[in-house]
C-alpha cells in the first residue's frame, strides 16, 4: 500500500509493460492450446456427437411425419367410407320414401275406382228404378 503510493513515472511504465507482457503470454498460451492436437480431436469429436444428434433428430422428425401422413390417411379413408355408408343408406330412405308413396298413390287410386263403381252402381240402380217405375 505504501509502495503503490510512492510510484514513480518509470515504476508505472514499467508495471504497464509487465501488464501487456502477460497478457500476451496468456493470450499466446490460449492460441496454441487452441492448435493443440488433444484441442482439435474434442472439436472433431464434439463435431462428430452434434452430426449424430442432428441425424437422430432428423430421424424423429421423419418418424413423426410418416406416423402423421398414416393417420391422415385412415381418418381420409374413414371418412370415405362413413360418406358413402350415409349416402347408400340416404338412397335406401329414399326408396323406401318412393315405394311407400307408389303404394299409396295404388292405393287412393283403388278407393277412387271403389268408390267410382260404387257410384256408378248407385247411378245404374236408379235409372233401372226409373225404367221400371214407367
Amino acid at each position: 500500500m505504501d509502495r503503490s503510493r510512492n510510484t514513480g513515472f518509470a515504476d508505472r511504465l514499467s508495471a504497464a509493460a509487465d501488464a501487456k507482457r502477460a497478457q500476451l503470454e496468456r493470450a499466446a498460451r490460449a492460441r496454441s492450446a487452441a492448435e493443440s492436437p488433444a484441442a482439435a480431436e474434442r472439436r472433431t469429436t464434439r463435431e462428430a456427437v452434434k452430426g449424430a444428434r442432428d441425424a437422430r433428430i432428423a430421424e424423429r422428425r421423419a418418424t413423426k411425419l410418416a406416423v402423421e401422413a398414416r393417420q391422415a390417411a385412415a381418418l381420409a379413408a374413414a371418412q370415405v367410407a362413413e360418406t358413402a355408408a350415409r349416402e347408400v343408406a340416404m338412397k335406401a330412405e329414399q326408396e323406401a320414401r318412393d315405394a311407400e308413396f307408389a303404394e299409396r298413390t295404388a292405393r287412393e287410386a283403388a278407393d277412387e275406382a271403389e268408390r267410382q263403381a260404387a257410384r256408378d252402381a248407385r247411378y245404374a240402380a236408379r235409372k233401372a228404378r226409373k225404367r221400371k217405375g214407367k
